[in-house]
């Protein structure tokens, strides 16, 4: 089945009933059978719930896993996986990572004796010289955030077997719609559901596919279930409501994004757009052979500097300015300011969420807050 069906059917059951829309089960408890069994499978919330049951296996069959672990937040997801390594064990990650998960590496898991090197994974030179034996986990963003960086899955996937590791690619940005890791060799995808997922700006969460149930897998089930990071019954329902409409969606979302990039690498007062869909990104040919899109992320440097750059933002009407992605409304801001006094990110740098609105009046609006410097 195409994906467009699957994102309504997959995992999907009945209501009480027979009504079209999948009931809420609430209770944190189920009932034994007389034989002590639990008949539908289900012992206590934190374990399991029809709502989270039936999200998991929606999320599986996206993105072609076996099996998925939903979370609370995409925080979560991303500490269940880092959780699963060991003391001493060394991981390699992107030199442009989201920020939460950068901070996570530093200020948690290095303190617990993680090893740690921050590389640039989209070059192959760069990737084998940081590996070392100790090497048991390489983190990969594409595309990443906030540069719109694409690393080759395929061709990172082999050299991360070759070297004994796993390999774990968040593919927030790009979605089941666009990507599709575990086909490309990935043995995790991570997700924070809060985005494209959700796609409301409504809900909390996060998500990790596996390929095989091995390796990591099973350490990170076991943090799930007995670290109690879980999504309530509500929130997975909400992500299921919202992932049927998540092609068409993300889809559109990429089309404005194309035309608001290739309007912005014309403008004056803008000194570089970072947007994999223009033939001038360094892995323009790269993402056309491993993403459908180019997606609805793309970050621009405003001429001037950070002061040039706030201003810009300060003056938008149709956007919103705000953290998070992936929502039905347009969302611009300023990312260093966001990340704090550690950030890596160029203070001229303004991230935008491309929405549902349309692109000519989301072009008119950056085109007044630009020109009105």
């Amino acid at each position: 089945m195409k994906l467009e069906t699957r994102a309504i059917h997959a995992g999907r059951v009945t209501g009480a009933g027979g009504a079209v829309t999948p009931d809420i089960t609430l209770s944190t408890t189920f009932a034994r059978a007389a034989d002590g069994s639990y008949p539908d499978g289900f012992t206590y919330a934190r374990a399991g719930n029809p709502n989270r049951q039936a999200l998991e296996r929606c999320l599986a069959d996206l993105e072609g896993g076996v099996a998925c672990a939903a979370f609370s937040s995409g925080s979560a997801a991303t500490y269940a996986v880092l959780q699963a390594l060991a003391p001493g064990d060394h991981v390699i990650a992107p030199d442009d990572v989201y920020h939460g998960t950068r901070m996570q590496l530093r200020e948690l898991f290095v303190r617990w004796g993680l090893q740690l090197s921050f590389v640039n994974v989209t070059s192959t030179d760069a990737l084998r010289d940081a590996l070392t034996p100790a090497t048991r986990l390489v983190w990969v963003e594409t595309p990443s955030n906030p540069l719109l960086k694409i690393t080759d899955i395929a061709r990172t996937a082999r050299i991360v077997h070759d070297a004994g590791a796993q390999l774990v690619v968040d593919s927030t940005f790009a979605t089941p719609v666009l990507q599709q890791p575990l086909a490309l060799g990935a043995d995790l995808v991570l997700h924070s559901t809060t985005k494209y997922l959700g796609g409301h700006s409504d809900v909390l969460g996060g998500a990790v596919i596996a390929a095989r149930e091995d390796g990591l897998w099973p350490r990170i089930r076991l943090f799930q279930t007995q670290g109690g990071a879980v999504p309530s019954p509500f929130d997975c329902w909400l992500l299921q409501r919202s992932i049927a409409t998540l092609p068409l969606r993300v889809r559109a979302q990429s089309e404005s994004a194309q035309r608001i990039a290739e309007y912005l690498a014309t403008h004056p007062r803008i000194s570089a757009v970072h947007y994999p869909g223009l033939p001038t990104h360094p892995g323009h040919a790269l993402a056309r052979t491993q993403m459908s899109a180019s997606g609805a992320m793309l970050s621009l440097q405003v001429r001037g500097g950070r002061d040039a750059a706030i201003n810009a933002a300060a003056r938008v009407r149709l956007f919103t300015r705000a953290t998070s992605l992936g929502g039905v409304e347009s969302l611009i801001e300023h990312r260093a300011s966001v990340e704090g006094p550690h950030t890596t990110t160029p203070d001229d740098l303004l991230r935008i969420s491309v929405g549902l609105e349309h692109a000519d009046d989301l072009i008119a609006d950056l085109a007044q807050a630009l020109g009105g410097q």
